[in-house]
Parts: structure tokens; C-alpha cells; sequence
């Protein structure tokens, strides 16, 4: 039994990459994403425990501790990665949460699955708690795990999180189970999302589809005999980055001449757009390229003197929509090299790889212009990356207004990446800026970021949980 701690995070991964040799040996590396970028540092300021899958399909491991925090892993099948996560998480839940941007598929197997893979994160987490916890729950992976732990353990205090969009009422509704997934999002104390937007849906959808009373942002739960059992809040908490570590990390010398290096590569462009996404149908890219390729069949700008580096990392490549996403990306990807190349100097610069910090950072500082285009995103860690990093103040930063980075950084320039045209005037705003402008947006930009960082994130979340605890 692994020692119990009074401060537990439950997530659907692990922040670390386990892998286990044929000898037993476990060797690890820090996870990618923006749970884990954002999460790692609020855990090891903390001495508790993170509950997770290893990543790793039937490789059953003990608690062990690495990276400064007590790691807990939950063992799952191939057949549960496959019908919990790859199906029911990401196949039915993650495109109904982000507006349905390709059809979900419900299955009943998938949510049956879904169902007995929250029992064992709840079991877990149950074992390891200390009397009177705190336990903080993230992501749509895991809306069941609430009202399965309450049940186990009445004396915790819990808090969850959503660190994707939550949809509309009308959208939700399609969800067969939904009821079922209200009810264990109100085992919560405090439910946290990224917009009010967000927030005021989630409420919509308490109000319409459960018995419970809504007045405001408090939500009120009684039994069958209307008798009240207690209050939970639903509150707004953009998430942020650990941004003192970043913007210290893109100042140092390394990371600078490496940002010369990249134009250099590059062909020493006088104007470096820049997108990095996973590559996700929810990250636009396609409508990045064809922003970019539109302008350059117009003559608005041309190559190679301007170009456009677009990193997509890798992302549930056995996902059927992923891979046709893929094919679809790099077909255009050639297209627009094929149209608009000079000799030995290409337009678009695409990396369908994933890369260690110092060198995103590097890339970030190298960048005149960074494009995010989401058509819908929870937050967008990615734009406030940049933002750190622009130790110079040159950089502008154009976001979808369909992110969650939109309401929280108001001084990039705001565009609908739906609207080609539109968004086609942004990106020439962008290019044509003069460098005072530039300087002050992003002076504005950089203050917002390092003031409300993870840390500040977390303290606001946390806070109002121990508050919920002693009410």
C-alpha cells in the first residue's frame, strides 16, 4: 500500500512516460501536453501524490517516486486504452466538447468502459488519500471519478477540472449518458473551467438534465426527499504556464543562438510565422495553410521572404480522424511548396515531430509572428509560451477567438479563423505593425502571463476548494 498523502491529483496520464525493460527495470521521461506542463511544478512545491495511467497498456507498476512527486499508476488494458480512451474519450466525448467539429460516435461498449475505468482511477486514489484530503481531478477523461470517490470516501474534499471547452446544452444533450456524467461531475466541492462560457453551459446543462438547483454559480444538491446535502461552486481558473521558468529559459544564451541558427536554417526570412499545435482537427491548421497559402497566390506576401514554420506534434495516430488529418495536412503542406518554392528554399517549414522545451523556445524567439488559429481550444498553453518567451518584445501573437487564450490575453490581435478574408487582414495587420506597437502589446502581453502563472492558477483553485471544505 503506498503511503497516503493529503494532497491528491488524479489525471488520466501519469506526467511521466514509464517504459519497463525485460529486466524490470523502469526508465521515465517527463510526458508532453499541457496538463502535465502545467500541473508537474504546482506537485512537486507539494508532497503528494499523482494518480495516472503509465501510458503503457497492461503494465501493472507499484507507486514509486520521480521528478519530486509520489506517482501512482493505474493499470489498464489494451482493450480499456482502446474503448475508454482512444474510443469513449477521444472518439465521443472530445469532439462533442469541441462543438462537434467531426460527428462523435456512442457506443455502448466504449461507455461501459469509460464507466469501470473511473471505478479503478477512484479506487486508487480512495487508497491513497489521507483522512480529510484535498483531491483535485482534471479532464474529461475522468468526469465520473467525483461521485464514484465521494461514495468511497465521504471524508475528502474534492475538485475538479476541465481543461477542454464544455459544449452547449443542445450539443451535450446528444450524449446517451448524460445524465449520468452530471451526476459524477457533482460529486464535486468546486468544478472548474477555462471560460465563463464554458462555466455558464455546464450550468445550462445541470439546470435542464438534473433535479439540482442552480442560483448563480452555486449549485445546490438534495436528496429524493428534497432534504439539502451540500453545495458545490463552479468557477472560472484560466490555466497558465510556470512562466518565470519558461521566459528565464528563452533569455539564456543558448536558447538565443539557437533562435539565430533556426533563421539561418531557414534561409534568414524577413518575416517567420509560426504555428505549433498537436495535430488535432480542433487546432485549424488547415485553415493556417490555407490563410497563408491564400495570401501568397494573392502576391500579399511572398516567398522565401516570408515563410511559415508549422510544428505538429503527433497525436492519437490510431485514431481514424487523425490519420486522414494527417494525409489531409501534408497534401496541402505540398501543395503550396509545390506552387510557391524557390530553388532550394520552400515556404512552409513542416515538422510533424515533437521537440524537447529548449528547442520550442527557441523557436518561439526566432518567430516574428505566431498564428493560432484553434477552432476551438480549452485555453492554448502554446500562445502563452510564446508570449514568455519574447524576451525582446517583438513578437505579435494572433489567436482564434474560439480559444480560451482570446479572453485572457486581449492584447494579441483577435481573429475567426472561419472568416479567410478576415483572417487573411490580420495577418497583414501583423506584418505591417510598426515596432512601437509591437513592443507594447507585447510588453502588456508578457505582464499578463507572468502575473497570472500556474502557480497563481492553482492558488486561486485550491483556494477556493479549502474554502468549500470548511463551509
Amino acid at each position: 500500500m503506498p503511503d497516503q498523502a493529503d494532497f491528491v491529483v488524479i489525471a488520466n496520464r501519469l506526467p511521466l512516460d514509464v517504459t519497463v525493460d525485460d529486466s524490470g527495470e523502469i526508465t521515465w521521461e517527463r510526458s508532453p501536453g499541457g496538463l502535465v506542463t502545467a500541473m508537474a511544478p504546482v506537485m512537486q512545491s507539494r508532497d503528494g501524490a499523482w494518480v495516472g495511467w503509465s501510458g503503457t497498456p497492461d503494465v501493472d507498476l507499484t507507486p514509486f517516486k520521480a521528478d519530486g512527486m509520489t506517482l501512482v499508476p493505474v493499470t489498464l488494458s489494451a482493450d480499456e486504452v482502446s474503448d475508454y480512451y482512444e474510443g469513449f474519450s477521444n472518439a465521443t466525448l472530445w469532439p462533442l466538447y469541441h462543438d462537434v467539429i467531426v460527428a462523435p460516435e456512442f457506443h455502448r461498449q466504449w461507455w461501459n468502459a469509460y464507466d469501470r475505468v473511473n471505478r479503478k482511477f477512484a479506487e486508487a486514489a480512495a487508497t491513497v488519500a489521507s483522512e480529510g484530503a484535498t483531491v483535485w481531478v482534471h479532464d474529461y477523461q475522468l468526469q465520473l471519478v467525483p461521485a464514484l470517490l465521494r461514495k468511497l470516501r465521504p471524508d475528502l474534499t474534492i475538485g475538479w477540472f476541465n481543461h477542454i471547452p464544455f459544449p452547449p446544452v443542445e450539443i451535450f444533450s446528444q450524449l446517451p449518458w448524460r445524465e449520468r456524467v452530471l451526476d459524477g461531475l457533482l460529486g464535486a466541492d468546486v468544478l472548474g473551467f477555462q471560460r465563463s462560457w464554458d462555466s455558464e453551459n455546464f450550468l445550462r446543462s445541470v439546470k435542464r438534465l438534473t433535479g439540482a438547483t442552480v442560483r448563480g454559480r452555486t449549485i445546490t444538491v438534495g436528496d429524493k426527499t428534497k432534504r439539502v446535502r451540500r453545495r458545490l461552486k463552479v468557477g472560472v481558473y484560466p490555466i497558465s504556464i510556470d512562466a518565470a521558468a519558461f521566459a528565464e529559459l528563452a533569455a539564456s544564451d543558448a536558447v538565443a543562438t539557437r533562435a539565430q541558427e533556426i533563421r539561418t536554417e531557414l534561409g534568414d526570412p524577413d518575416v517567420l510565422l509560426l504555428g505549433v499545435d498537436r495535430l488535432d482537427y480542433t487546432k485549424g491548421i488547415r485553415h493556417r495553410l490555407k490563410i497563408f497559402g491564400e495570401l501568397l497566390r494573392d502576391g500579399l506576401v511572398a516567398a522565401p521572404q516570408v515563410c511559415l514554420m508549422q510544428v505538429a506534434s503527433p497525436s492519437r495516430e490510431r485514431v481514424e480522424q487523425y490519420k486522414t488529418l494527417r494525409d489531409e495536412v501534408e497534401v496541402t503542406v505540398g501543395r503550396i511548396n509545390g506552387d510557391y518554392s524557390a530553388l532550394g528554399r520552400v515556404p512552409v517549414h513542416y515538422l510533424h515531430q515533437t521537440f524537447p522545451v529548449e528547442e520550442m523556445a527557441a523557436m518561439y524567439r526566432a518567430a516574428d509572428v505566431m498564428l493560432v488559429t484553434s477552432l476551438r481550444d480549452g485555453m492554448n498553453l502554446v500562445a502563452k509560451e510564446f508570449v514568455a518567451a519574447q524576451v525582446d518584445l517583438n513578437g505579435v501573437l494572433i489567436l482564434s477567438e474560439f480559444t480560451g487564450a482570446a479572453d485572457d490575453l486581449p492584447q494579441a490581435l483577435v481573429m475567426n479563423p472561419h472568416d479567410i478574408e478576415g483572417a487573411k487582414r490580420t495577418v497583414l495587420r501583423a506584418l505591417d505593425m510598426p515596432r512601437e506597437d509591437r513592443r507594447r502589446r507585447m510588453r502588456s502581453l508578457r505582464r499578463r502571463v507572468m502575473a497570472h502563472d500556474v502557480t497563481a492558477w492553482a492558488d486561486r483553485f485550491l483556494s477556493d476548494l479549502a474554502e468549500a471544505a470548511t463551509s
